[in-house]
Formats: structure tokens, sequence, C-alpha cells
């Protein structure tokens, strides 16, 4: 599948947007209640308010910043405790999710690390009441294999991105919630690598991703 690359990079940027938006959103609505308010108590509660909703805002573009983006500097490489930084910022702040950080590598390849990036986003989205996301990740002589596995009270993965993970969404159906799923699928084949996901009816998702050198 070849997808028009202006097209594809408005999918992202409305996936981005509808990500950004709650907290976002939330800022305003905390400016708009300190103005105004004058007990004490309710502004120390909208103070709080604006802090948490700037700290999710700000950990949401670091973390898209080094999955969508070019972040990482101009080597070929990351650094993985950004990697592990920026999925703690994005699931483990409130602390629903447990994460589990397998990864000894110091660093991993720029196209590693995005595919990494946005499978633990996917697998985190699951996680709809929270979990355990375990994410590991070793080189080989052939290039990279990655794996995250996502358990919990309830998990849910929508056919669209399931679909969009394997190759299997037609062009013209492609929409913004499916775009990470898509550019795994899409960087893992230019590289000659492959994905593979667990069967719906698994007790948990797996993800695995083989990413060759090319």
């Amino acid at each position: 599948m070849s997808i028009n690359a202006v097209d594809f990079a408005s999918l992202l940027c409305s996936r981005l947007c509808h990500d950004l938006l709650s907290p976002v959103g939330a800022l305003n609505n905390g400016l708009e209640l300190l103005a105004d308010e004058h007990d004490p108590e309710m502004r120390a509660r909208c103070l709080d308010l604006l802090s948490e909703s700037a700290r999710t805002s700000a950990n949401k573009l670091k973390f898209f910043r080094l999955a969508f983006g070019a972040a990482g500097g101009f080597g070929e490489e990351v650094d993985t405790r950004e990697a592990k930084a920026a999925i703690e910022g994005l699931f483990g702040v409130d602390g629903r999710v447990e994460l589990g950080w397998l990864v000894a590598e110091q660093a991993l390849s720029k196209t590693a690390i995005k595919i990494l990036l946005n499978l633990a986003l996917i697998a985190g989205d699951g996680l709809v009441r929270g979990g355990r996301l375990d994410v590991g990740a070793e080189k080989t002589p052939d290039g990279t294999e990655i794996v995250v596995r996502a358990e919990g009270p309830r998990l849910v993965l929508d056919p669209e991105l399931r679909k969009a993970l394997l190759g299997e969404t037609p062009e013209d159906a492609l929409t913004p919630r499916a775009a990470a799923a898509w550019l795994v699928h899409r960087i893992a084949a230019d590289t000659g690598g492959s994905i593979q996901v667990s069967e719906p009816d698994a007790p948990f998702l797996l993800f695995g991703a083989q990413i060759g050198n090319g």
C-alpha cells in the first residue's frame, strides 16, 4: 500500500490534535476558573488542575515528538533511556499502568525507537482499566527484535488497528486513529521486516516486530 505523504501527515496531525485536545482544554478551563475564583482553597485546586494538565500536555508532546517526529538528534541511534522516559510520562504518571522495561541496549536505531514507541502507545491505549505493559528489544545480526506485551483486567484492540499493523487496511480507508499502527507496519516493511500480533481471543495483547537493517 502506498499513501500520499501529505495525506498521511494530515492523518498524524489529526491524531496529535485529538490526543492533545483534552489536556489543553483542561488548561483553558482551569485558567477561566482561576480568573473568577477568589476562595483560597478553590484557587489552590485550580492551580493543581493547571499543573496536572500542563504536565500531561508536556508528556504527550515529548512522546509524540520522539514517536512521530525527528527527535533524538542527528545521529543514527537514540538513547533508549529517552524512550523509557517517554513511555513512563505517557502511561506511568497516575499509576494505572505498570511498566516492565526489558531493554538492555543503551541505544537503538531511530527506526527501532519509532516502532517500539508506537507499539507501546497502541498496547498502552488498549489497557482500558490499567494493567502491565512490558517492553523488550534487542539487536540481532540481521536488525532488531521488539516485543511489547500488555495484560490487564480489560484489553481492547480495535480491529481497525490490527488490520493497519498487519498492512491489511485499504489506502482509502486509513483513519487518524489507525495512523500510528500503519506507521509501524510501513516502517517495518521498508526495512524488510514484519509485524506480528497475538490472536484476538488471547488473554493478553502481544506485538512482535522484526526490523531489518535495510
